[in-house]
Formats: C-alpha cells, sequence, structure tokens
C-alpha cells in the first residue's frame, strides 16, 4: 500500500467517524473553519474526500522537510500544524528542530505529542507510536 494510503487508513483508525457530539469537527477529525457548512451528517465518501484534501494540504505545509513530511503532516492533522511550526508566543517545536539540523534520533520528540490537557493519554501514546512506526524513514 502507497504511504499517502497508508496515513489515510492510520487517520481513520484513530480518529474514527465523528459524529454529532464530536462538534467542531466532522469527518475523520476535520475541524470546521469559519464559513465551513460540513455537517457531521455527512457519508464516509464524503469524510474520505475531505479527510485525503485535508492530508494533502499538510503534506504540501511540510514539503520541504523530504522524507521526513509525511510523518509530520499525519502528526499536525492530528496535534494543528501550529504545534509543530510554532505561532504566537509559542516556539517551534524542538521535534523540528531536530530534524532541521540534520539529527534522526527524535523519536521521543515525536513521541511526545501525547498529551491533552496537560494529561499523558495512552492513546494518544499508542497513536504516536504506531505513526512513528508506520512512517518513519531512517
Amino acid at each position: 500500500m502507497p504511504p499517502f494510503e497508508r496515513a489515510v487508513v492510520c487517520i481513520k483508525h484513530f480518529e474514527g467517524l465523528h459524529g454529532f457530539k464530536d462538534a467542531p469537527y466532522v469527518g475523520y477529525g476535520h475541524q470546521l473553519l469559519p464559513g465551513e457548512h460540513f455537517t457531521a451528517a455527512m457519508t464516509e465518501r464524503q469524510a474520505d474526500s475531505l479527510l485525503r484534501s485535508d492530508l494533502m494540504k499538510r503534506l504540501m505545509m511540510f514539503k520541504d522537510y523530504g522524507k521526513d513530511a509525511l510523518l509530520l503532516a499525519v502528526l499536525s492533522y492530528n496535534v494543528g500544524a501550529g504545534r509543530l511550526l510554532g505561532y504566537g508566543k509559542y516556539p517551534k517545536s524542538r521535534l523540528l528542530r531536530k530534524i532541521e539540523s540534520g539529527d534522526r534520533d527524535f523519536y521521543r520528540e515525536f513521541v511526545s505529542f501525547c498529551q491533552y490537557k496537560g494529561k499523558v493519554l495512552r492513546g494518544l501514546v499508542k497513536r504516536r507510536k504506531v505513526e512513528f512506526a508506520l512512517f518513519y524513514i531512517p
């Protein structure tokens, strides 16, 4: 299976198809943006198409990271690009700084993105380990 397809399957597995109780998320974890009118009533085909479009946008965001672009795109799909690239008062992540310096030993930095509201979640730890195993290229 091509890497992009593996990424789609991986995200679908961990996100699941969001329902009405998951607002402002629809489909497979798409965060509604101002002006968007998607609903939780979308079909699986629509959710798949939206996921692929979102993932491709993120892949393009990280294209300058070469072989790590897909790994970073998959991570940013869940945590947000700003957490990696930096925004406002938040600096660029240690993960990106390590990759940019040529340091390939960044497993710990990758799996450190496993907290929600300051607490480590086992499900996110598992997700990060699976993502790293599937998409890290030495």
